[in-house]
Formats: structure tokens, C-alpha cells, sequence
């Protein structure tokens, strides 16, 4: 028997015995000595095989995007409520916004805050100091998530066949944290145009202006290729809703987004002309020989 009280709901025949020490969480705090005694204590539990931990909401954004960027998504975040400048209650909107949202619990010393966490779906609240086994309870309840969620993305039947450019909402709606200036902006999935390598980083442009994730084209293309982004250039992931003009001069084919011209690569064309005539056939434009407007919407 280990120390501590047992948990009384994890007992029983439905302990989801698969997933023990596979649960991969983030514990966010901005107070030292509260981060280290929750790491303790989750790191103690037998289900949970890794535990991030980091002392801002920006920080864990970034903890998370990248661990998405290695297909490896964290199961849980354990979130503390006030902290300086992004507070706990302005992550978890973040974090709802995203296409798979992780399970949020939150820890904190304040009673108050409770009604507007559960009002963001929160899946437990603990009050500091944390006790063991009230941490078990909510770790059990991580445990009943991820299983349905595992079982709830289990093949059934093959689901209809979407336009290439079509965004399912909840991707349009994930919020991308990006660097400016110093400065992290929050950027929807739905309004950005194209992304340009960027070394290490990738820059990722919408109407408004660019900023930097640091994220390889590669992961970017794979996990928004259902959003309707296509590589087009060893530098640039373009989203298909977003072209205005796809254009052939001189042998050389480009996209035209925004006003800004991207070339697209001999390896890339026919795969993005398959795409493009897939949605809606293109129709040559009076008086403009060589360029191609896609038609039923594609343009901005």
C-alpha cells in the first residue's frame, strides 16, 4: 500500500489499467515553491509519466504548440489562476479554442474564481495547498477524459469528403501564439494566409501583419493539412482559401495571395492544381492571358 489516503473512486474493476504512467501533463504556476510541490506531487502518482512545468501562460503555450508540432500532445494542464500579465482564466479561453482542447484543472488559493472556471468547462478545481489524494480525484478524472476521447476517435464509418480548401470550424477557430516585437500576439488558424520558412521559425502572414513560431514547415504542413494548407515551395505552406490567382508565366508558376507573390515549385505544382480544380474548375479571364482565377469563392 502506498502512503496517503487512496483515492476512493480510483478503486474498482474501471481503473483504465492501459493507460498507467502514459498520461503526459503541464503544470503552470507563477510562485516557485507552489510549481515545485505540484510537480512533486504529480510526478508521484503512478499514472502520470511526464510532467512540464512552467511559471507563465506564454510559456505554456509554447510547451504545448510544441509538443502538438511532435505529435505527442500533452493530456492535462494544471493551471494556476492568478498570475502576472496572461492569467490563468485568459489561457484556459486560449486553450478552448483549440481543435483538441487538453483538460484543464485549475489550482489555486481562491474560492472565487470558481463559477467562471467551470463556465470554461473546467474538469476539476483545487484549492492550495493541494492534498494528495484530492489531486488523485482529479487525476482519475484525466484518466475517464483521455479514455473517452480515445475511444470517441476510434474508426467508424468513413466520414464524407471535404472541399480541399475547407477549414472543419473548430481548426478555423485554434488560436496560434506569435512573436512580434517582443510582443506575443494571438492569431486565429483561420486567418492566416501562408507561412514562410523562417530558419528555425516559420512566419505566418495574415492581413493585418506576420509574426514568428518557432516551428519547422514540415510539422506546420502535416497538422494543418486538414485546415487546408499546401506546401507549395521548400518556403512556403499556403492556405488554399486564401489564393487570389494562380498564375503561369514564362514556364514559372505562382500564387498570388494578398498582393504578395509566392513561386510555386516544379515538385509542388501538380499537386496544387489537382487541389485547386478539385473545389472548382478554373476559367481563364478575359484579357489577362496566362493567369487563372479560380472561381465559387476561392479568392478573398
Amino acid at each position: 500500500m502506498t502512503s496517503g489516503l487512496p483515492c476512493p473512486i480510483c478503486e474498482g474493476p474501471d481503473r483504465r489499467g492501459s493507460l498507467e504512467r502514459s498520461l503526459r501533463v503541464l503544470a503552470v504556476d507563477d510562485e516557485a515553491p507552489a510549481l515545485e510541490d505540484l510537480t512533486y506531487l504529480l510526478r508521484s502518482d503512478p499514472r502520470i509519466a511526464h510532467v512540464e512545468a512552467v511559471t507563465d501562460a506564454t510559456k505554456a503555450l509554447r510547451v504545448l504548440h510544441r509538443a502538438m508540432d511532435a505529435g505527442q500532445p500533452l493530456d492535462a494542464v494544471f493551471l494556476d489562476i492568478r498570475m502576472p500579465g496572461l492569467d490563468g482564466l485568459d489561457l484556459a479561453r486560449v486553450l478552448s479554442r483549440f481543435a483538441q482542447p487538453p483538460p484543464v484543472v485549475f489550482v489555486t488559493a481562491h474560492q472565487q474564481p470558481a463559477v467562471e472556471a467551470f463556465e470554461l468547462k473546467a474538469l476539476d478545481y483545487l484549492l492550495k495547498p493541494v492534498r494528495a489524494e484530492r489531486l488523485a480525484e482529479s487525476v482519475h478524472r484525466i484518466v475517464h477524459e483521455v479514455w473517452d476521447s480515445k475511444t470517441a476517435a476510434e474508426p467508424t464509418a468513413p466520414a464524407p469528403a471535404q472541399p480541399a480548401n475547407s477549414t472543419p470550424p473548430e481548426m478555423g477557430d485554434e488560436v496560434i501564439p506569435v512573436e512580434l516585437g517582443g510582443v506575443t500576439r494571438f492569431i486565429r488558424l483561420a486567418d492566416i494566409r501562408y507561412v514562410e520558412a523562417h530558419g528555425d521559425y516559420a512566419r505566418l502572414h495574415t492581413a493585418t501583419g506576420s509574426g514568428l513560431v518557432r516551428a519547422a514547415l514540415n510539422g506546420l504542413e502535416e497538422r494543418w493539412r486538414s485546415a487546408g494548407f499546401v506546401r507549395i515551395h521548400r518556403s512556403h505552406l499556403v492556405s488554399l482559401g486564401h489564393i487570389d490567382e494562380l498564375r503561369l508565366e514564362d514556364g514559372h508558376l505562382s500564387v498570388t495571395i494578398g498582393g504578395a507573390v509566392l513561386p510555386v515549385s516544379r515538385r509542388h505544382a501538380r499537386h496544387l492544381r489537382q487541389l485547386l480544380v478539385r473545389r472548382a474548375r478554373p476559367t481563364p479571364v478575359p484579357g489577362t492571358a496566362g493567369v487563372l482565377q479560380p472561381r465559387n469563392g476561392l479568392g478573398s
